[in-house]
């Protein structure tokens, strides 16, 4: 007798969390389905209810979100539509059909004025559009759906999509020296580890109906501010032979931006590794991991 498929549904399969999502390696029986924007508009009620319809789904991973953090500032509505939006849709749906729901959401509900490490009971207080509109979706899964997980993270890095490392290679390719932002500090966090911790949680709260719920951090270990990082991320090109820039660190005021960006977005990951068991490898490993993958797509290219 054959089992019947597990069905978990992944929104934003496009982007860098749901890419590796999609390339994590699953139990047997688990069927992954990313549906496209033209495929799933979370937007729509309409369109949710009828991809729920034809599908029996198990689980959310909802990593869909608006992440242009300076156009948020222009575009108020089309952030919440997306980021406030889609996730009170997807609250709702999955608390009728009796499912969990896993959303991934960011260190910028949070002012970063703390001095120390921000743990998930601390007060919200966003400074920007882009995490007030993630922190109304945060409260739209818990309020909506009281089996969900909320799993904020932090500088989300990855060999995909637009990123900050790969944004420093491109621009060292040109420039001998980057002047880069030292007085903001966070944890790096790859795109592959924080699926491997989505994996994690949604198996268990797929297994068991009393599995922890509620809001969670999860972040690579240790700290860096984004100088750091960058200096970091050109040692470990240079090398591997890649490009490489000498790095002059910055204030903020020196970079103007549309958005303010938290000053602080150091995560604490204690509740994550007490509930689920969870605990990162440091964040210069994971760079170091990305730095080789993009060195292999470049061999191959």
């Amino acid at each position: 007798m054959s089992l019947q498929p597990i069905h978990i549904l992944i929104t934003g399969g496009a982007g860098q969390v749901g890419l590796e999502l999609q390339r994590a390696t699953w139990p047997e029986g688990v069927a992954l389905h990313a549906p496209t924007r033209d495929e799933l508009d979370l937007t729509s009620a309409a369109s949710v209810q009828a991809l729920f319809d034809k599908i029996p789904f198990a689980a959310v991973i909802n990593s869909a979100a608006w992440t242009a953090v300076d156009k948020a500032e222009a575009e108020v509505a089309g952030a919440f539509a997306a980021n406030a939006g889609g996730p009170a849709l997807l609250a709702d749906i999955t608390r009728e059909r009796g499912i969990p729901l896993v959303q991934v959401s960011t260190d910028y509900v949070f002012d970063g004025d703390k001095p120390g490490l921000y743990v998930e009971s601390d007060p919200v207080a966003p400074i920007g559009i882009y995490g007030a509109s993630k922190l109304a979706g945060e409260m739209a899964v818990r309020l909506g759906n009281p089996r969900s997980v909320v799993l904020r993270t932090a500088w989300v890095l990855s060999a995909h999509r637009a990123n900050f490392l790969k944004t420093m290679l491109r621009l060292a390719a040109d420039r001998p020296a980057l002047r880069v932002v030292d007085d903001q500090h966070g944890c790096p966090t790859s795109a592959t580890d924080i699926a491997g911790a989505l994996k994690i949680i949604v198996l268990r709260m797929i297994a068991d109906e009393a599995a922890p719920t509620g809001v969670y951090h999860f972040v690579n270990a240790g700290e860096a501010s984004w100088a750091d990082l960058a200096r970091e991320v050109f040692r470990l090109s240079a090398e591997a032979g890649g490009p490489a820039a000498e790095v002059e660190g910055i204030p903020s005021e020196q970079y103007p931006t549309p958005a303010r960006r938290p000053k602080n977005s150091r995560l604490s990951m204690a509740k994550l590794a007490a509930d689920y068991g969870i605990h990162p490898r440091a964040w210069q490993f994971a760079v170091a991991d990305i730095i080789t993958e993009l060195n292999t797509q470049g061999a191959r290219a």
